[in-house]
């Protein structure tokens, strides 16, 4: 799936997405992926969003978002409480939803100057 959006400077925009793998741009990722507003962190040590944990969350929190967003993959799936428990212990706002739908509301809240991450599981 294509996506289209006008971009600011130095703002990652996610271009693209389809099974297996999202465009950064030209930048092509096809594993797990942390996305800021202006970091991509690659391989993400999150294969699935079962084995999501609280070392997974301290990347996601290195970044300082003010929300996070969590792409599950192919299909939305929600992680354990206590993942919740963890942004909300620190005021961040969390979202989850599938891959496709994460990348869309990323582009969304970077292009109105959020501070946002977007943790996405490439299956």
């Amino acid at each position: 799936m294509q996506l289209t959006l006008d971009s600011q400077a130095g703002v990652n925009t996610i271009s693209a997405v389809s099974p297996g793998e999202i465009r950064v741009g030209e930048r092509r990722i096809r594993s797990s992926v942390l996305i800021g507003v202006r970091d991509i962190i690659a391989d993400w040590p999150v294969p699935a969003i079962s084995s999501l944990d609280a070392a997974a969350m301290d990347a996601i929190f290195a970044l300082e978002p003010e929300i996070v967003i969590l792409g599950t993959g192919r299909t939305l799936v929600f992680p354990d409480a206590g993942i919740g428990a963890l942004a909300l212990s620190k005021n961040i706002g969390m979202e989850v939803m599938d891959t496709a739908a994460a990348c869309r509301t990323f582009n969304i809240l970077a292009s109105e100057g959020r501070q946002v991450v977007a943790g996405l599981v490439i299956e």
